[in-house]
This record gives C-alpha cells, sequence and structure tokens, in this order.
C-alpha cells in the first residue's frame, strides 16, 4: 500500500470515491455535510493497493494548527495498517508546514487507535453528523 498527497483531479476523484463509500454510504452522513467548503483549501491524501483507492484524508492548518480530517479506510483494508499510513503522510505534511501539533476530531469507535498513534483526548464527547467524536491532539 502507498499513500500521497493529491496532486491531480484523479488523485482526488480517487479520495472522494473512498469517502463516499465510508461516510456516506457505510455512516449515511449526508453527502452536503461530507463534501464541504474545505475541500478547495485543503491538501488531500490517498491510500492505494496497487493501484485502487482504499484510503484517504484531508489535511488543513485552522489558527496555526494542523488539522487531520476525513480520515477513512474501506472496511476491506481495516486493521492492515492503512489508517496508520495515512496519519504518517498527514504528520508529515504537517511538518512541512513547520508545525509542532495536529489535532482531529475522531469518532469514538477510533479514539483507541489514535491514541495507540499518540494523540490524546482533549475534549468531551460531542456529536457531528449524527456520531459521537472527540477532538484529540498530537505534538511532536
Amino acid at each position: 500500500m502507498n499513500v500521497i498527497e493529491v496532486k491531480n483531479y484523479q488523485e482526488l476523484e480517487d479520495a472522494y470515491l473512498v469517502r463516499r463509500e465510508v461516510f456516506v454510504k457505510e455512516q449515511e452522513v449526508p453527502e452536503e455535510l461530507e463534501i464541504d467548503e474545505f475541500e478547495d483549501t485543503a491538501k488531500h491524501v490517498v491510500l492505494y493497493d496497487k493501484e485502487h483507492p482504499v484510503g484517504a484524508g484531508r489535511f488543513r492548518i485552522v489558527d496555526g494548527i494542523g488539522k487531520a480530517e476525513r480520515i477513512c479506510v474501506l472496511q476491506s483494508h481495516r486493521k492492515l495498517g492503512a489508517g496508520k499510513l495515512i496519519m504518517n503522510k498527514i504528520e508529515e505534511l504537517a511538518k512541512t508546514e513547520k508545525l509542532n501539533k495536529l489535532k482531529l476530531n475522531a469518532q469514538t469507535h477510533a479514539e483507541a487507535f489514535y491514541q495507540h498513534l499518540g494523540y490524546h483526548t482533549v475534549s468531551e464527547v460531542f456529536m457531528d453528523a449524527g456520531i459521537p467524536h472527540v477532538t484529540m491532539i498530537k505534538q511532536f
């Protein structure tokens, strides 16, 4: 598996394909909430298994802090290290921007996954798109 920063239209469409499969179809998030006004200003990443897109995420800088968003992996590739590859790439993007902190809003079922990667929960549970989340931060 290989994760890349999106550089062209087809790679962006590959990222959207995975996001729609996971968030819109599987988790029933309305597409108008999933694809938002920050798409054009975010840096996107997509994870490929050979030529097939199997994971995605995006990175933005919000109030001087790096923010990982829309992290997702197709069901067929979960528990194979795919999520860690995506997060490593996003952390690399943050470091390239000279940032030393990354935050994310994790679905509560994924909180342990992010803790394993060094993230610490800094909020109470809150709802986003009808799904419980917590805010997590990692310093590097």
